[in-house]
């Protein structure tokens, strides 16, 4: 999910915490969903949602997955500039979730309209779908400004925690890539302490513009909108 937080008081140092919930997300329902949006839900949602053998059917070639993606900006940019590989989208929010499939589909078409082969989506928390994914079967990954639960006490629903590696090392393949970017001080703090204490992924100094091939978000416009200082970070997965 995206960043609405600024993360004014950033942490200095990384600290154990507790192991994360069994949901790392918040509420999954804003505003009340206009009949259109509900029908996107009922109708088209189903077309693109994985199947329980979440490889089945897909497409051959590179595989990508993306962590909460918002408003499906950056989903859709990457599919269709790059039509060989075939994405996970994982999002629980359903207005996030309206916002994607209407731009895929004209309004009364929700059930017929051609949908992106190299697309599928995933609506409930991201990790019992990693849990399910074969060994070394991504080639790329994207964690794009998340919510930083900037509280310290939250500290355990975020996605990048010491627990959670384990779990994403294990599903990239040796050589794949992990894409974070945030633009809140707390989280940018403990990115950099968390990724700095572990052995799995080639740790680097995040970058100060979005990467090659990176399209831009809401969220990233909104951060830049109120002075805030992005990074990004490319954690490789070692051999």
């Amino acid at each position: 999910m995206g960043n609405d937080g600024s993360g004014a008081d950033a942490e200095s140092s990384f600290r154990p915490v507790k192991p994360p919930p069994d949901r790392l997300y918040g509420r999954s329902r804003g505003h009340r969903l206009r009949p259109r949006q509900q029908v996107l839900l009922d109708v088209t949602l189903p077309r693109l949602t994985l199947s329980s053998d979440p490889l089945s059917g897909l497409p051959a070639g590179p595989l990508w997955l993306e962590v909460g993606f918002g408003g499906g900006e950056h989903a859709l940019a990457q599919i269709r500039a790059n039509p060989d590989a075939t994405l996970i989208a994982c999002e629980v929010f359903e207005n996030g979730l309206c916002s994607l499939l209407s731009a895929l589909v004209p309004e009364g078409q929700e059930a017929t309209a051609p949908l992106p082969a190299n697309l599928r989506l995933w609506t409930d928390d991201a990790r019992i779908l990693l849990r399910a994914l074969p060994d070394a079967c991504l080639d790329r990954l994207f964690l794009l400004f998340p919510d930083p639960w900037p509280k310290a006490r939250h500290a355990k629903r975020r996605f990048v925690h010491p627990a959670v590696l384990p779990l994403l090392a294990r599903v990239l393949k040796p050589g794949g890539e992990w894409r974070v970017a945030s633009d809140d001080r707390t989280y940018q703090a403990w990115v950099r302490d968390v990724m700095g204490a572990q052995s799995l992924f080639e740790s680097e100094e995040p970058a100060h513009s979005r990467p090659a091939g990176g399209p831009p978000t809401r969220y990233e416009a909104k951060a830049l909108r109120a002075g805030r200082h992005p990074l990004y970070w490319s954690f490789i997965r070692k051999g």
